[in-house]
């Protein structure tokens, strides 16, 4: 886990806005408080999501010897450490043998992994290609530069709508004709910004962020990672931000914004391990009791293996057995071959990607994983590619006084695993990301 701050500052710094202007010829809409829409592939329609009778991991019983003399090692070693036994918990198996069982049923401090959980149900409830949509409406009229009446923001719950966003939008109402707004910034809806989910804060942001003569530093910093000639937005708002339960009526559509596609999203999330995008998701697909409920129904594992108190993992109260992680894997893989997708576009691919895990060089390279941290928490999960059993499938979840010691213990257990079964030279096609998906995009559009 990363505090608050470091993640908004590693997190913003890694983005970077694709703007597309078009224009709109259809008759005016009319407005109401946006809803998340989306941008469906094709065969979409005929997808259809079943329900798992039994559960998508392997029946606990009778692991293979070899597999588990080796995490019996790996257990010993814990305890001459002075680590209990009883707070360690591991499941590891291919796709037709179960190789390790320790605790694997046991609910366990689980930290990050509950992002797991939060992936799944957020990609499932709305499909890959999703993209959550802010509206910026009007309630006067433009006249010669000024517009004469409220700016309106109706949030649409995106999750990762920052400065780069703002800055986009500023230049969109310069473009528009806009340089003033004489009445208030109207907040109505789930609008986020920066992280920030109260609505004020996140409408002072955007106040300040589509006028370039109030920047925080933190704005300048972030427009300095634009192409080359990006306009500095200036829109002077006199009024104040007022924050409504529901929009103003006759309102005049000027923008829709539309997030990175949620594939996007929780990648980004899980790079960064960004607890606050992560509750941000859990509450756009009902709060965190329907992503533990959803989980366990999509994994085939009883409610009671799934047991949280938010989306991130924020709390040792936040448990899930071994077995219903790496369940929870195999269900995110599984629904996502459909969109020519795997959980290698969702989580991290060790020595590939940037994020939280680029500090841990001894991981296995081509692993995609998802780690987890607390005081006294650490956490590891997913996909180990090997030549011998193929993707191997694997959670472990440890607790003890040093997180140091935990994720050292944890890498040298995976390493003797690939010495035993044979290390791979590439990432295999069935966890090779889909290079469509960083093409796509956030963006917005003027409605003419």
């Amino acid at each position: 886990m990363q505090k608050k701050l470091s993640i908004t500052t590693l997190y913003i710094s890694f983005l970077c806005i694709s703007l597309y202007l078009t224009g709109c010829q259809s008759p005016e809409p009319k407005i109401t408080s946006p809803s998340p829409e989306t941008t469906p592939s094709p065969e979409a329609s005929q997808i259809s999501i079943k329900i798992p009778q039994k559960p998508l991991t392997l029946p606990p019983n009778n692991p293979e010897k070899i597999a588990s003399t080796q995490v019996q090692t790996y257990i010993n070693r814990l305890a001459n450490q002075g680590f209990s036994q009883q707070n360690q918990g591991i499941w590891v198996q291919s796709n037709d043998t179960l190789l390790a069982n320790h605790q694997g049923t046991i609910p366990l401090p689980a930290a990050s992994i509950t992002k797991v959980a939060t992936t799944l149900v957020a990609l499932i409830t709305f499909n890959p290609n999703h993209q959550f949509i802010t509206l910026i409406s009007t309630t006067g009229k433009i006249e010669n530069g000024v517009l004469n009446g409220d700016l309106v923001i109706q949030g649409g719950e995106d999750p990762l709508f920052v400065w780069e966003e703002a800055i986009a939008i500023g230049n969109l109402l310069n473009k528009i004709g806009i340089q003033r707004v004489t009445g208030n910034l109207i907040i109505t809806g789930k609008f986020y910004m920066n992280f920030e989910s109260n609505p004020q804060t996140a409408g002072n942001f955007l106040k300040q962020g589509v006028n370039s003569q109030i920047w925080p530093g933190e704005a300048l910093t972030q427009y300095q990672t634009l192409a080359p000639g990006t306009p500095k937005p200036q829109v002077i708002i006199d009024g104040v931000i007022e924050v409504s339960p529901t929009a103003p009526e006759n309102l005049k559509l000027l923008i829709r914004h539309y997030s990175f596609p949620l594939a996007e999203l929780v990648k980004k999330m899980n790079q960064y391990s960004n607890n606050l995008m992560a509750d941000m998701l859990a509450e756009a697909v009902g709060g965190y009791q329907v992503v533990a409920t959803k989980a366990a129904e999509f994994t085939g594992v009883p409610k009671d293996k799934i047991q949280l108190i938010n989306g991130s993992g924020l709390g040792e109260e936040n448990r899930i057995s071994p077995r219903a992680a790496t369940g929870m894997f195999l269900a995110i893989n599984n629904y996502l071959q459909q969109y020519n997708m795997s959980v290698a576009d969702v989580f991290v691919i060790v020595g590939k990607d940037k994020g939280i895990l680029e500090d841990r060089k001894q991981l296995p390279n081509f692993a995609v994983v998802k780690s987890g941290t607390l005081d006294y928490v650490s956490a590891l999960a997913g996909a180990l590619p090997t030549k011998e059993k193929g993707i191997v499938w694997f959670t472990i979840l440890n607790k003890g006084a040093s997180v140091t010691q935990l994720r050292n213990q944890q890498e040298i257990f995976l390493r003797d695993l690939l010495n035993k079964w044979g290390a791979v030279d590439s990432s295999p096609p069935e966890l090779t990301a889909n290079p469509d998906r960083k093409t796509k995009k956030s963006r917005s559009e003027i409605i003419k």
